[in-house]
């Protein structure tokens, strides 16, 4: 597998802009365009890596299905009135809040420290691939048995993202029915 170091630099810049945009725009359907943008650069990463598989996933289900969801609760909600203000919340939530953020941060890192980042040399050879029934079995094999926990980490991340963005999105009951 050769990968051009340009093309790896052009998708991980394209990421990495987009993802500033995503947390510094402050239109939620801005945003959530912004991050769509992020999808596809992952996506253009895992075609270099010869990871057609989860490139093609990546664009069907996060940047497809999963933000048709959430730009539909965004727009839905209508989230371009503000009515979130986090200054004005009760003191025990927004420590409540900090804590539970900190405690989820610390196990994402316990999670990624723990878990082996590099396969072993030659473990994953073309032939040991098509020996042990092609990409799809291989994937499925390591994300369902040894990458679980990051596997089930990243569901939790978009559950929160969800929540957050409903949470954010939400207005008051007053402001609606007049």
């Amino acid at each position: 597998m050769n990968i051009s170091p340009y093309f790896f630099y052009a998708f991980g810049g394209i990421a990495i802009a987009c993802s500033l945009l995503v947390i510094l725009k402050r239109n939620p359907v801005a945003s959530a365009f912004s991050l769509v943008m992020v999808f596809f650069s992952f996506a253009g990463i895992y075609a270099l890596l010869d990871a057609h598989l989860i490139a093609t996933l990546q664009i069907f289900v996060y940047a497809g299905a999963i933000m048709v969801l959430f730009i539909f609760v965004i727009m839905l909600l209508n989230a371009d009135v503000p009515s979130f203000d986090l200054g004005r919340t009760h003191l025990g939530i927004r420590i409540a809040t900090g804590l539970l953020s900190v405690a989820t941060l610390a196990l994402f890192i316990w999670a990624f420290s723990t878990t082996q980042l590099t396969p072993p040399v030659d473990q994953f050879t073309p032939e040991r691939i098509d020996a042990a029934g092609g990409n799809t079995q291989v994937v499925s094999e390591l994300m369902f048995s040894e990458y679980i926990l990051p596997f089930e980490l990243t569901s939790v991340l978009l559950l929160a993202a969800i929540v957050g963005a409903v949470a954010i999105a939400k207005r008051k009951l007053s402001e609606g029915r007049s």
